[in-house]
């Protein structure tokens, strides 16, 4: 993927690492009694889940996502078919494994994976939820909504903004994902996908001057 050829000034770098901060929950990684794999472009959601398989923090995981515009030609076989074959190549046993392949949001991806687990006898109690390091809040946000029983840990791979940019390899991508996810994570909750999340103003402050130099491309419109 070709870097974004937008010019990245400091000021606006040192937005994007306070909104970057913002979207990580820092939760403390657990033993959970399952966990779920959000489908998205990324890859090293599912490297990640194998690796904190492998350590032993839970013994079910489930993959989910569908296909999105951005997902359909990098995962032709829906992202969590993809991310089920990564996991597997890294080591994860096939029995461990669960795929729902029809979500295509991320309220849908908890829903879903949900009654997969149901269906596969698992009512767990407590659920390690993997994502980009940018999706955990608005992930948590719709977790604690829509299955307010279970007790919900976020994860994601341990990477500063600079090392995840890097990875992805597009500068503006990844900020104009940060502020989208920031967009829903302040405005799902009166549309009832999530539960209310505090704002700070300084991160306030940094959505609105992204927005304001063109870093808006992942905005849901009225």
């Amino acid at each position: 993927m070709a870097d974004d050829v937008r010019a990245i000034t400091q000021e606006q770098w040192r937005y994007a690492e306070l909104i970057w901060e913002y979207h990580r929950m820092h939760h403390e990684v657990r033993r959970c009694d399952a966990a779920i794999a959000l489908g998205c472009n990324d890859i090293g959601v599912a490297s990640y889940a194998a690796e904190l398989y492998q350590a032993g923090y839970f013994s079910t995981l489930v993959f989910t996502g569908a296909n999105s515009s951005a997902t359909a030609e990098i995962f032709p076989r829906g992202e969590a078919a993809h991310f089920r074959e990564r996991a597997l190549e890294l080591g994860v046993p096939d029995a461990a494994v669960l795929v729902e392949p029809e979500a295509a949001n991320t309220g849908q991806n908890i829903a879903f994976s949900r009654k997969v687990l149901a269906e596969n006898g698992s009512a767990p109690i407590s659920v390690l939820l993997v994502c980009m390091p940018y999706m955990e809040r608005r992930a948590f946000a719709t977790a604690r909504k829509l299955w307010p029983q279970v007790e919900v840990v976020c994860a994601s791979a341990p990477l500063s903004l600079g090392d995840y940019v890097q990875e992805i390899g597009d500068t503006g991508l990844v900020i104009d994902m940060m502020v989208g996810d920031l967009q829903r994570v302040m405005e799902y909750p009166e549309l009832g996908f999530a539960i209310e999340q505090e704002v700070p103003l300084q991160v306030q402050n940094a959505y609105e001057s992204l927005v304001a130099s063109g870093f808006d491309s992942r905005l849901i419109s009225d």
